[in-house]
């Protein structure tokens, strides 16, 4: 069955770091679009990241840059979220998912999606 398993969420101080993964089961990323999305309690889900697995240094929203990476290993077949300088705002559930079409990235924003990962809870203390 293909899907995408997401791990790395936690507990964080303002200011620490974290890593989520984003691992593809049963396909490959292999000319994919992979974006990321949170969604905060009382929230709508927001775009905040997005790369094509043929390239390139992804794109970033706004409230991200700076501090959020995104890259990809085609080698583990895993994208990552690498986030510095963390945020209470930045708590939220974050989850990513994959299109078929390597151009999807609207920017920062994945515009169509084949599968989604099971979600991550990160939360940022004060």
């Amino acid at each position: 069955e293909a899907q995408l398993v997401e791990s790395g969420g936690g507990l964080v101080q303002a200011g620490g770091s974290l890593r989520l993964s984003c691992a593809a089961s049963g396909f490959t990323f292999d000319d994919y679009a992979i974006g990321w999305f949170r969604q905060a309690p009382g929230k709508e889900r927001e775009g905040v990241s997005c790369i094509s697995s043929r390239g390139g240094s992804g794109y970033y929203a706004d409230s991200v840059k700076g501090r959020f990476t995104v890259s990809y290993d085609s080698a583990k077949n895993t994208v990552y979220l690498q986030m510095n300088s963390l945020k209470p705002e930045d708590t939220a559930v974050y989850y990513c998912a994959a299109s078929r079409e390597y151009f999807a990235c609207s920017g920062y924003v994945l515009s169509r999606s084949d599968y989604w990962g099971q979600g991550a809870q990160v939360t940022v203390s004060s």
